[in-house]
C-alpha cells in the first residue's frame, strides 16, 4: 500500500467514526416501540418533532428516522447545497453557506416557525452540526441582509477564529443565541450536537441556537475591533451592535433564562473521535501513532511550516503516524482559491522540500476546504518539484491563497464530495523511516 493509500485509508476511518449515523446512534437507544433520547424515555403517546440543522442535516435526519420513523411527527432539514438526499419523514430546504442568502432568511423564518409549531405536550428534537449560523442567517431588525452578509464575508477573510466569528453572529441574528429554543413551547427540547468547533463549546456550533451565550454585543463590537473590520463593516451593524451594548436590544439568552431548563444537549461525535479512530486503525496496521490532539490553530501557513517537525518529536523519531486535529484560519491577501488545509499542506511542502521520508493528509472532515471543490491535499517532500514540472510555483501560490491551483495542477489535491459529518479538520503525517 502507498503512503497516500494509507492515509485515504486512515481519514475514512476517522470519518466512520464521526459519522452522523454514529453521532445519531449515541443519542438514540431501543426502537420505536421502547425509544430512549439522551438517556430519557420517550413515553407513549409524546412524538417527537425532528429539526436538523446543518452540513449534516440530512444524513442526520435519514439515521434518526430509520431508528425512530414512527415517532415522528414533523420533520424538517436544513442544509446546504449538495448536502441534500431524499428523506421520508423530513421536507429539505438548502440555504449559502458559509455566507446567508435569501434562502438563508427563508430557511430561519421555517425553522422559527417549525420550533413555535410543536405541542407544549411534544419534543422538539434539534439535529445540530457545523455550518448552521450561515445556513439559518436572518438579520436581526435594523441589519439587511446584504449588510449581513457583507459582514460574515469579511469575518471569513478576517483570520477571525470561528468563536469569534459566531460571536458576532449571534447578535445579528434571529436563531443563535438561545433564541431557537425561545421560540419553543415544547415540554422537552433534546438537543444532539457534531462538534465542529475547538474546545466542543455548545455556546458556539451553530452560533449555539439552544444554548446559553455568554458573549455580549460589546464583545461582538470587540471582534470587531479586533480584527480591524469595525470601519469595513456596513454602517448599520455596527449601529445595531452599539445600540445592544447600550441595553436597547435584547441580549442573547444567559444560563437564567427559563426557556432553556427544557434543554437537554450532548455532543455526540466531535474531532476527538476522528483522531482516537486513526491511531485505532494506525495501531491495528501495525504502526506506532500518536494523538497529538487538538492542536491545530492559527495561521493555516504556520501551522503547516512547523506541522511535520512537531509529528517528528511526538512520535520520537522513530516510523509511524501522527495526527492533529482542530481548525486553522486563514488572512485572505490574495486573489487565489484554496481553503486552510491545503495552504496548511502547502506550508508543510515549502518547509520540508526535498526531504524523503514523510507524507502528510490535511484535510476537512466534512468534505470541503475553502472556496475550492477539495476537501484538503497531501504534501511530501517532492510537492514542489512535482509543481514545478506541472508549471505552478508554490511560494507564488501560497502568496496568493491559491493552494487549491497549486495542487490541482501537481496532483495532491484530495476530493471526497460531502462527508455527511463536520468535525473540524485532521492533519496526518506518516513517517516510513
Amino acid at each position: 500500500m502507498t503512503a497516500r493509500a494509507r492515509l485515504r485509508e486512515l481519514f475514512a476511518c476517522a470519518l466512520a467514526a464521526a459519522s452522523a449515523d454514529a453521532a445519531v446512534d449515541r443519542a438514540l437507544e431501543g426502537g420505536e416501540g421502547d425509544l430512549a433520547l439522551l438517556g430519557e424515555r420517550v413515553a407513549p403517546g409524546r412524538s417527537l418533532h425532528v429539526l436538523a440543522i446543518g452540513k449534516a442535516a440530512c444524513a442526520m435526519a435519514h439515521r434518526f428516522e430509520t431508528r425512530a420513523g414512527a415517532r415522528i411527527a414533523r420533520g424538517l432539514a436544513i442544509t446546504k447545497d449538495g448536502h441534500a438526499r431524499a428523506l421520508a419523514h423530513f421536507r429539505v430546504l438548502l440555504a449559502a453557506h458559509p455566507v446567508p442568502d435569501a434562502r438563508s432568511v427563508s430557511a430561519a423564518d421555517a425553522a422559527l416557525g417549525f420550533a413555535a409549531g410543536v405541542p407544549p405536550r411534544d419534543t422538539l428534537v434539534v439535529l445540530l452540526s457545523g455550518g448552521a449560523s450561515a445556513l439559518v442567517g436572518a438579520p436581526c431588525e435594523g441589519v439587511g441582509l446584504d449588510a449581513l452578509a457583507a459582514t460574515n464575508a469579511a469575518l471569513l477573510a478576517s483570520g477571525a477564529a470561528i468563536d469569534e466569528t459566531n460571536c458576532v453572529r449571534k447578535h445579528l441574528g434571529r436563531i443563535g443565541g438561545g433564541r431557537l429554543a425561545a421560540a419553543s413551547a415544547a415540554h422537552r427540547l433534546a438537543l444532539v450536537a457534531i462538534s465542529d468547533v475547538p474546545g466542543d463549546r455548545l455556546d458556539v456550533i451553530g452560533s449555539g441556537p439552544c444554548t446559553a451565550d455568554p458573549s455580549t454585543f460589546a464583545d461582538a463590537l470587540a471582534v470587531l475591533a479586533r480584527r480591524g473590520l469595525r470601519e469595513r463593516v456596513p454602517s448599520e451593524v455596527v449601529r445595531a451592535l452599539e445600540a445592544g451594548a447600550r441595553g436597547e436590544r435584547d441580549e442573547t439568552l444567559d444560563a437564567t433564562d427559563a426557556a432553556l431548563a427544557r434543554v437537554r444537549a450532548r455532543i455526540t461525535a466531535r474531532n476527538a473521535d476522528a483522531r482516537a479512530a486513526v491511531v485505532a486503525a494506525a495501531a491495528r496496521a501495525g504502526l506506532p501513532a500518536v494523538d497529538a490532539g487538538e492542536t491545530l490553530a492559527g495561521e493555516a501557513r504556520e501551522a503547516g511550516a512547523g506541522i511535520v517537525e512537531r509529528a517528528r518529536e511526538a512520535l520520537g523519531g522513530r516510523a509511524g503516524v501522527a495526527v492533529f486535529g482542530g481548525e486553522t484560519t486563514v488572512t485572505v491577501r490574495g486573489d487565489g482559491r484554496g481553503g486552510r488545509n491545503q495552504e496548511l499542506a502547502l506550508a508543510a511542502a515549502l518547509a520540508g522540500a526535498g526531504r524523503a521520508g514523510w507524507v502528510l493528509l490535511a484535510a476537512g472532515t466534512d468534505g470541503g476546504d475553502g472556496t475550492s471543490d477539495a476537501a484538503g491535499a497531501f504534501a511530501d517532500g517532492e510537492t514542489l518539484a512535482r509543481g514545478a514540472r506541472a508549471g505552478v510555483d508554490a511560494e507564488a501560490s501560497l502568496a496568493r491563497n491559491d493552494a487549491h491551483r497549486f495542487f490541482a495542477r501537481e496532483g495532491g489535491a484530495l476530493r471526497t464530495g460531502p462527508t455527511g459529518t463536520n468535525v473540524m479538520d485532521l492533519a496526518i503525517v506518516a513517517f516510513e523511516e
